[in-house]
């Protein structure tokens, strides 16, 4: 197709660009890196890589832009595909920037990812894994998980065992070895995340945590405890809206047919999971 645009985002800056950049690539195409503004230096770094690899000279190369010199780079006649990660917000304004010009626009966006613990569920497994699941990042990956529907009959023990492992967890510094839960990546964004929690318990949710068992977590920071709601619902924003950060919503359900349409009331698609024993 010629010239790829790849549009890459801060929360994993030397993975995601890679999986835009190498099949561009592979198909023969050369490469024009666009980073967030958050992590410019990545988008440096990476094509100093692949130039050190071996790649000739020009055949990938980066660009700092704003994001309306990123629209008309979109808009150019010499750029043949688009591929963004980011939020729903930035997908809308790569979408339109594109309109008319029929090419291949690849838009990996914003997900309020839901989990269903079955009855049949291995729980020792399934705490561990929807822990790190909620968590990991400080809960700043596309496909984090976000929401928890729990079958009743095992909904007590999953609930006790997955506080029981949050609280474990260590906030910190990210280039301190024993932490284990860093900053969000900037005040703004714990701020956004502290807002949804306190609107939720406005409305009748239940905290697990509490952030002052968290040394660092300050309000005006981007140091954030970790956060477990229970009685929470759907109208809440928390179960909702994109968090990207470290909270997530449990909700006690009493049927498959239940969680599977709690899982689906969501404006957003990206990723699901579901804990259970019975593949069938």
């Amino acid at each position: 197709v010629g010239v790829v645009l790849v549009i890459a985002p801060w929360n994993y800056p030397l993975h995601t660009p890679i999986n835009a950049i190498l099949p561009a690539l592979l198909a023969g195409n050369s490469v024009i890196l666009k980073h967030s503004a958050q992590t410019p230096l990545c988008a440096e770094r990476i094509v100093e890589a692949f130039r050190k690899g071996g790649v000739p000279e020009g055949v990938i190369q980066f660009i700092h832009a704003s994001h309306e010199n990123t629209a008309m780079i979109i808009k150019s006649p010499k750029v043949g595909a688009v591929a963004f990660t980011g939020s729903v917000a930035g997908g809308i304004s790569v979408e339109k920037s594109a309109a008319g010009r029929f090419i291949n626009v690849g838009l990996e966006l914003g997900g309020k990812d839901p989990t269903y613990i079955r009855k049949d569920a291995d729980l020792k497994h399934a705490v561990e894994s929807t822990v790190d699941g909620a968590f990991f990042n400080s809960g700043q990956s596309c496909c984090g998980i976000e929401r928890i529907y729990v079958h009743e009959s095992v909904y007590d023990e999953y609930l006790a065992a997955f506080v029981a492992l949050v609280k474990e967890y260590k906030l910190g510094r990210s280039d301190e070895q024993d932490t284990t839960l860093g900053p969000l990546v900037r005040a703004s964004a714990a701020e956004f995340v502290r807002g949804q929690i306190d609107d939720a318990v406005k409305q009748g949710a239940k905290t697990h945590i509490n952030p002052a068992d968290f040394a660092l977590d300050q309000p005006g920071t981007p140091y954030m405890a970790p956060q477990v709601l229970t009685d929470v619902d759907h109208s809440m924003r928390v179960m909702t809206e994109e968090s990207f950060g470290p909270v997530v919503g449990i909700m006690k359900v009493s049927s498959d047919d239940e969680a599977v349409a709690l899982m689906n009331d969501s404006e957003f698609g990206l990723t699901a999971s579901i804990f259970s024993s019975d593949i069938k």
